[in-house]
């Protein structure tokens, strides 16, 4: 009875398999291919943009426009499913979605999904760890040598922590990183996109599950780090995106506000205004 409930419990996972094998495979695009530099400068415009995740499901993002000028640091706020998440879900191109979204005046549905995908950088809400090395995990293609790793380290102030192991660089990895924090995770995820020095970096809500010390220390990083690249944030905490360039607050997939930090606080009967008055 015990092998039976292990080869039932085990037959989840010929299930998945089978289930990805008859994935249909992501439009690629190809139709252009940018230069290597591309993106240069990091400007992105949202032109009526709708998207929703299936079709039989309702609109999540409705027509929203708005332009995101080369290093400026956006705030996306708003309630849970006002679409934040979706912004950057139709950046990445993991949905289809109508309208057009440029980065430096090329369409991005024309760019090649891996050129896409590999010029521009994302830390997530869950922090992804995978089975190997320290090392496999923060550069999976071989891309860079020691000094550009431990440089990424200590700038998130994980050197120390790793020059304590054994095998430094080497050490093994375990399932889902369950061997490091939340934070540390989080740390390791931030180290990635630090590497890949790209100039769009989004961060969804990359800092809900940390504590208000680490949160504080991956702005810091971002902020000195990232500096001349446009960030988008999408933030559960207003103090997060207080010192961006410009806030936009999505309410049922529409922007509601969109303009510079200062001028949308001092709208008394906004949205954003609400949001501070109730995190305060």
């Amino acid at each position: 009875m015990k092998c039976w409930s292990d080869l039932d419990y085990s037959m989840t996972s010929v299930e998945r398999v089978t289930e990805y094998a008859d994935v249909t495979p992501e439009a690629s695009g190809d139709i252009c291919t940018p230069p290597e530099s591309w993106p240069s400068e990091g400007n992105i415009t949202f032109s009526s943009v709708s998207m929703r995740y299936s079709l039989d499901k309702p609109l999540v993002l409705k027509e929203v426009n708005f332009i995101v000028k080369s290093g400026e640091k956006i705030g996306i706020v708003g309630r849970t499913g006002a679409g934040k998440s979706s912004l950057i879900s139709a950046l990445f191109r993991l949905y289809d979605f109508e309208g057009t979204i440029f980065i430096d005046g090329i369409d991005t549905k024309a760019v090649p999904l891996h050129t896409l995908r590999s010029k521009t950088a994302i830390i997530p809400q869950e922090p992804i760890l995978f089975l190997g090395t320290l090392r496999r995990n923060l550069d999976p293609f071989d891309e860079y040598d020691d000094s550009h790793l431990w440089n990424a380290l200590e700038d998130v102030e994980l050197k120390k922590l790793v020059s304590s192991f054994p095998s430094g660089l080497e050490s093994e990895i375990s399932e889902g990183g369950n061997n490091f924090s939340v934070g540390q995770r989080q740390l390791l995820c931030l180290v990635r996109a630090i590497l890949k020095n790209a100039k769009i970096v989004a961060l969804d809500e990359a800092t809900a599950s940390v504590d208000l010390e680490t949160d504080e220390m991956i702005q810091s990083t971002i902020r000195r780090k990232f500096k001349d690249a446009t960030v988008l944030t999408i933030a559960h905490r207003t103090n997060t995106v207080m010192d961006s360039d410009k806030i936009l607050v999505l309410d049922s997939g529409n922007v509601v506000e969109f303009g510079s930090t200062e001028d949308i606080l001092q709208r008394p009967d906004g949205c954003f205004s609400g949001f501070v008055s109730m995190n305060s």
